[in-house]
């Protein structure tokens, strides 16, 4: 079996220090989850960026600070930026950030609710934003919510928009979308092409037992405060405890961690 990509989350747009105080919101705080991260198994960071007063952003200044002070540090761990509709709705600020060439980007390739708002990615948008990603050589991070979004990323590659192999994260548990089932993973990841390179990122309590069904099928995981800010019932959790139990279990099971170079390789960039 694949070496197994961990992915680390820490931030995203809707935890708050209300919420949690172990969320890092400035820079420097995500910084410091992130190699802390990267040193306990994490390859990949999925990047979100705060404004000065704590609030989403999509602009380049605040994703390149962060991208920066990680460069910084020495740390190789795989930088992946988020285009979401959370932080940006024009096509032009969700792109904003690509201009720093990460390797990676998440594409969500439709359209979703979220709890409270609706995740709306428009057809022209989504091209808009693979065309970019394709021009700038950035891996997109196909981001399903649910089953639409799996063939209009394959119309998007047969356009000439997305190169193989298809990198899909599989998004459960958020409310509004589809919800986090066994039978659910099991139906996304059959509708995956048998050549797409897939990780899920599951939201609530199913996280841990799905992640792990994720990890026996051969999938990657991506583990962060972004998606639970939860450890265990009542227990609030880090992110590097998140990426600590992950590896724990991968290492129990004999399945390898991949390592950034390992990423490369498997998501086709060599």
């Amino acid at each position: 079996m694949e070496k197994l990509i961990i992915t680390i989350a820490p931030t995203g747009n809707v935890p708050t220090k209300s919420m949690t105080p172990y969320v890092p919101v400035t820079p420097a705080e995500i910084v410091e989850d992130v190699v802390a991260c990267y040193e306990r198994g994490a390859a990949v960071v999925h990047i979100h960026a705060r404004d000065a007063e704590g609030k989403p952003t999509s602009e380049l200044n605040c994703f390149a600070e962060i991208v920066n002070a990680i460069d910084r540090t020495g740390c190789p761990i795989i930088k992946q930026i988020s285009t979401g509709a959370r932080a940006g709705k024009t096509a032009e600020a969700r792109a904003e950030a690509l201009a720093l060439n990460p390797v990676s980007a998440s594409l969500s390739t439709g359209s979703s609710n979220f709890p409270n708002s609706a995740n709306l990615n428009e057809p022209g948008l989504v091209e808009y934003l693979a065309q970019t990603m394709i021009e700038r050589n950035i891996k997109p991070e196909i981001e399903i919510f649910d089953a639409a979004m799996i063939s209009n990323a394959l119309d998007l590659k047969k356009k000439g928009l997305i190169k193989e192999p298809l990198q899909f994260n599989l998004v459960l548990g958020v409310k509004g979308s589809l919800p986090a089932t066994p039978k659910n993973l099991f139906f996304l990841v059959e509708s995956l092409p048998p050549d797409a390179v897939w990780s899920v990122s599951i939201v609530g309590a199913q996280h841990l037992p799905l992640s792990v069904m994720a990890m026996a099928l051969g999938g990657h995981v991506r583990v962060g405060i972004e998606d639970n800010i939860y450890y265990s019932k009542g227990v609030l959790a880090t992110n590097i405890a998140l990426v600590e139990r992950i590896a724990g279990i991968a290492k129990a099971m004999g399945r390898e961690i991949a390592t950034p170079g390992d990423v490369k390789r498997i998501w086709g960039l060599e």
